[in-house]
């Protein structure tokens, strides 16, 4: 069986690895979608599409997962259309995993299984307290996977998103 994630991954955290190794060994394969692929250097999506799937084929191939591949998947901003959207780039999935509500409810209402994620620490794990807490100078490498807090700091990230008009 193969399940569907999606995620911005503004960044990949420790929240989304911890996802991802509980359904490496639920699912033959996952298949991860990057959310507002098309979006960077913004206060919500500061990070690239490459530096995002940068951070998530490192983080995973640290842990050992390989039974995964990355589909992109720009926004739309119209709700009603997303999951035919969605569908047009990644049609071959059996499950979607999300927390998100309203995606559950978009997804069942077009006869697919939604399921909902196990929950981590969601105050801790997210990618908007991660960002916060870069912008207040305070401690947030312990919420990434330390290949991610590499990445980060190497392209200059932190200066990157405290320079982003929030």
């Amino acid at each position: 069986m193969k399940a569907l994630f999606i995620g911005r991954f503004q960044p990949f955290h420790l929240g989304h690895l911890l996802l991802l190794q509980r359904l490496s060994k639920q699912y033959d394969e996952i298949i991860i979608g990057i959310g507002s692929s098309q979006y960077q250097n913004t206060y919500d999506n500061p990070f690239s599409e490459v530096e995002r799937k940068q951070m998530i084929t490192q983080s995973l191939d640290a842990v050992g997962i390989h039974q995964y591949r990355i589909v992109t998947i720009p926004d739309i901003h119209d709700p009603p259309r997303w999951v035919d959207h969605v569908c047009s780039l990644v049609s071959d999935f059996d499950v979607i995993i999300t927390n998100n509500p309203f995606t559950r409810k978009l997804f069942s209402e077009k006869g697919y299984v939604a399921k909902r994620t196990a929950f981590f620490d969601r105050k801790r794990y997210s990618g908007k307290e991660i960002r916060r807490r870069i912008i207040h100078d305070e401690p947030w490498g312990e919420l990434v996977p330390e290949v991610v807090f590499k990445i980060i700091t190497n392209i200059d990230g932190v200066k990157r998103v405290k320079n982003m008009p929030h």
